[in-house]
């Protein structure tokens, strides 16, 4: 049970990253440019666009001119306190997107991604690696990742990839279902496309 388990994630992770390099390959430009699109519009409102990427970053999507993390609504003075704005401005900011169908499309199919184990992974006992790529694009990152993973009997809990257009240095992050012994560090280091990592 316990390899069929570890196959399981290990497979779903190599598929996962195919068909990511496949759309990569076939959809380029109309889906790395997302935030690009978005900063098209927004870019000459400098606070406005400092909204919409605090709701792009945190997942949260804009709906009949309110805001939802996920089925939650969210207070637009929640947003402009983390934006570091005024409510009026969040207002704008979801009356413009509202108003562009484009940015409207981009917004409504905006979801969280869910849970992160990485904060309280220690206190899980679970194992962490965090990987720096030389560039975020090289295919075979996370594939490789996990295949050293897999064959020292580690199954992966989750897999966290920043997104490369919002960070200006975007990580891989694995977290293990028990703690990564520190002689792995160079194993990742023989994996294409890692400048660096950390383990704990």
């Amino acid at each position: 049970m316990y390899i069929s388990r570890r196959l399981s994630t290990l497979i779903d992770l190599i598929i996962g990253e195919h068909i990511y390099t496949l759309l990569h390959k076939n959809v380029h430009e109309g889906t790395r440019n997302m935030w690009s699109n978005i900063k098209k519009y927004l870019e000459e409102y400098p606070e406005r666009l400092k909204v919409a990427r605090i709701l792009v970053e945190n997942g949260v999507s804009v709906r009949n001119g309110k805001i939802y993390l996920n089925e939650i609504e969210i207070p637009p003075v929640r947003i402009a306190r983390v934006a570091g704005v005024d409510r009026r401005t969040v207002s704008e900011t979801l009356n413009a997107i509202n108003a562009n169908r484009e940015l409207r499309l981009i917004f409504e199919g905006i979801r969280s991604a869910g849970h992160s184990l990485k904060e309280i992974a220690r206190h899980l006992n679970l194992g962490v690696v965090e990987i720096i790529p030389v560039d975020a694009r090289i295919p075979g990152i996370l594939a490789g990742s996990a295949m050293i993973l897999a064959k020292s009997g580690l199954s992966i809990r989750q897999a966290i990839v920043d997104d490369p257009e919002l960070s200006p240095e975007p990580k891989l992050t694995l977290i293990a279902e028990k703690k990564i012994p520190g002689e792995l560090i160079s194993e990742f280091l023989k994996v294409k496309g890692i400048a660096k990592i950390s383990v704990y």
